[in-house]
């Protein structure tokens, strides 16, 4: 382990504090070099560090330049291509001759591939020809596949854009290539942090060129992202269900969004140190940079009942399972414990759960009340007189 994670993992306020110019030093050699140790390093370390602290990293590159400010701000780019669910292959630092020269590949499973290029400043022009030809180049070395659209991505440090922007609509690759600024980059990758599956979707187009005189795929797509945002802001709240006589109807209330913020921050962290760091796919659902650790966070407030009322999503359970470990995790607000249910024992239950099908979606419903001796359990439909201490997580 370098010495970065190891100090993440035994003081990671000291890394908190630190300045990204300091974090290479930490890492290898302290070279940050292609095919390097301090490289390879460093990257293990963006892979699990908060999106906030990749964008502060970022926004620091940006303001003063410092030795190797454009390689870390390289790794950061493609570390959040990373978070918008992208496969992302890193270029390298510095061309040579014999390598193709781009910055990063993202490729997003369903035909697309962005050829990366990223530029702290546009004070200068680009060579459009040159960047271009590295589609070419990776189509030849398999990287792109023959199926795959290609287009270029252009992540520039300003938001001023327009030197650069007449430069590309005045050439032959006017149809190919697009621009980004690191502004908008963030706003994206916590935007889709925010939201679900479907605003994936519809990032992804936006970061690829298509035509637009006609306005119904721009509106579509911010329809959709509107929407599902919006919507996600309502999940952390009580189900709210009951059509039987064992589980009857609940009143639907909601939590505040900063202590349902504050409590599912405070189980990431605890999950990551019982296990492995978790970094966040989505307003929900979290998973560990390899993907193999997955967890699904939910959290709900406490009913005049004393007990708490919870959604858990087919698409959640879907998450869960194509992990080598899936945790369904419920937060009590108010009380100084949660749940991290093993995706196996949840999965084994549904269909003794009570479900809600609305908008094409589906959900079943967990409840929790509290035992004589004050000890939360589940509902009798779901388990009866099965304990939840085996599972119980202190916060």
């Amino acid at each position: 382990m370098s010495a970065l994670l190891t100090l993440l993992k035994n003081d990671p306020s000291a890394v908190d504090k630190m300045e990204v110019r300091q974090l290479p030093a930490l890492c290898g050699n302290g070279k940050l070099i292609d095919g390097s140790a301090c490289s390879i390093e460093f990257r293990e370390y963006l892979a699990i560090a908060k999106s906030e602290k990749l964008f502060e990293y970022a926004d620091a590159c940006l303001a003063e330049a410092f030795d190797k400010s454009g390689q870390v701000l390289q790794d950061i780019v493609n570390e959040m291509g990373r978070r918008l669910d992208y496969t992302v292959e890193n270029g390298l630092y510095q061309g040579r001759p014999t390598a193709v020269g781009n910055d990063g590949l993202w490729t997003d499973g369903e035909g697309t591939s962005i050829v990366l290029e990223v530029k702290t400043t546009d004070t200068y022009r680009i060579n459009l020809d040159t960047i271009a030809s590295y589609s070419t180049k990776l189509r030849v070395q398999g990287k792109i596949l023959p199926s795959n659209s290609a287009s270029i991505l252009l992540v520039v440090g300003r938001q001023d854009t327009g030197d650069l922007e007449a430069q590309v609509r005045g050439s032959r690759h006017a149809w190919t290539v697009r621009i980004i600024s690191i502004d908008a980059l963030k706003k994206l990758v916590s935007l889709k942090e925010r939201a679900e599956s479907a605003t994936v979707r519809k990032i992804h187009e936006l970061l690829v060129p298509f035509e637009y005189t006609k306005l119904d795929r721009i509106i579509e797509i911010a329809f959709t992202v509107a929407e599902e945002t919006g919507s996600a802001a309502e999940e952390d709240v009580a189900p709210g269900v009951g059509n039987s006589d064992d589980q009857g109807p609940k009143e639907h209330q909601v939590s505040s969004k900063a202590a349902i913020d504050s409590l599912r921050s405070i189980l990431v962290d605890r999950l990551g140190a019982a296990y492995t760091p978790l970094v966040k796919k989505s307003r929900a659902l979290y998973w560990s940079a390899d993907k193999s650790t997955r967890a699904a966070i939910t959290i709900s407030k406490e009913y005049p009942s004393g007990g708490y009322w919870y959604a858990y999503h087919v698409d959640w359970d879907q998450f869960l399972g194509q992990g080598t470990k899936g945790l369904y995790v419920l937060g009590c607000i108010g009380r100084p414990e949660a749940f991290a249910i093993p995706y196996e024992w949840i999965h084994s239950r549904l269909d003794r759960l009570n479900v809600t099908e609305r908008d094409g979606g589906k959900h079943f419903h967990i409840s929790l009340e509290p035992s004589a001796g004050g000890e939360l359990k589940l509902h009798p439909k779901i388990g009866d007189n099965e304990s939840l201490q085996a599972f119980r997580v202190s916060v």
